[in-house]
């Protein structure tokens, strides 16, 4: 259905915990450790715009209540996008990275395309937003990525999310994220047209690997920071590992 050509080491978030995540500065960091394809995590803002953040609320990793006063929502869907630039998303990290602003998802493409680095783009969506949000990542992506070679691979634990992606550009892969085992795996990745099957690696065993390949599906894994299990995920015949660790796998090796 698809031809699979993305790299094995793939980035958690841009280099793991090393950098303010989910920002341009941990994308370069991951590169300065060679790596060329990078997770990330995409939502709507209120008024519509892809930007970059993994929870649901901004109180973790941005300087919300310091710069939008006291009264201001945690809640990402609360705010549109002229406030959410206005935020820090480096200084929870570090003094070093203060000042790091969210991204757009614009910016990471173009870094992406830039330095010929390959993305995973989780579909992360504010709740009630799945379809739209979707439907969003996949229609900018089929605008923005005009060689097949270099197309993302769209992932989300939420199947209406890939079910719209799916709906809106049939041709860009797709990844279905699962963190608690169910038996209905294949036939959702199945139903959904999907490319790869992305596993919590402890659900990874020898009989899942060889179902999902005959089935037609790659094996990924995540977030796998320990050196045997990702040798016993290599020796499983897997296809992907996802890591925080970027200074410790060498996506060279």
């Amino acid at each position: 259905m698809f031809d699979w050509n993305f790299p094995f080491w793939i980035a958690h978030r841009g280099a793991g915990k090393l950098a303010p995540e989910n920002t341009l500065a941990a994308f370069r960091l991951g590169s300065q450790h060679g790596y060329r394809a990078f997770e990330c995590d995409v939502k709507l803002s209120r008024d519509g715009e892809l930007f970059l953040l993994h929870d649901a609320t901004l109180s973790r990793t941005t300087n919300l209540r310091e710069r939008l006063g006291d009264g201001a929502s945690p809640e990402a869907a609360a705010h549109d996008w002229t406030q959410l630039a206005q935020l820090d998303a480096g200084a929870w990290h570090s003094r070093a990275y203060a000042g790091e602003p969210l991204p757009r998802l614009e910016a990471i493409v173009r870094y992406a395309q830039a330095n010929g680095a390959r993305l995973n783009l989780e579909i992360k969506p504010i709740p009630g937003m799945g379809a739209a949000t979707g439907k969003a990542v996949a229609a900018y992506c089929a605008k923005h990525f005009a060689d097949s070679a270099d197309l993302p691979l769209l992932s989300s634990f939420t199947v209406e999310s890939l079910a719209a992606a799916r709906d809106e550009t049939p041709h860009i892969p797709r990844g279905l994220l699962i963190d608690t085992w169910r038996d209905t795996w294949l036939a959702e990745a199945g139903q959904l047209k999907c490319a790869a099957i992305i596993l919590n690696y402890s659900l990874w065993s020898a009989e899942r690997v060889t179902a999902a390949h005959a089935a037609g599906f790659k094996c990924l894994s995540y977030t796998v920071n320990d050196e045997s299990v990702a040798q016993w995920l290599i020796a499983l015949g897997t296809d992907g590992i996802i890591t925080d660790r970027v200074d410790l796998f060498s996506p060279a090796g």
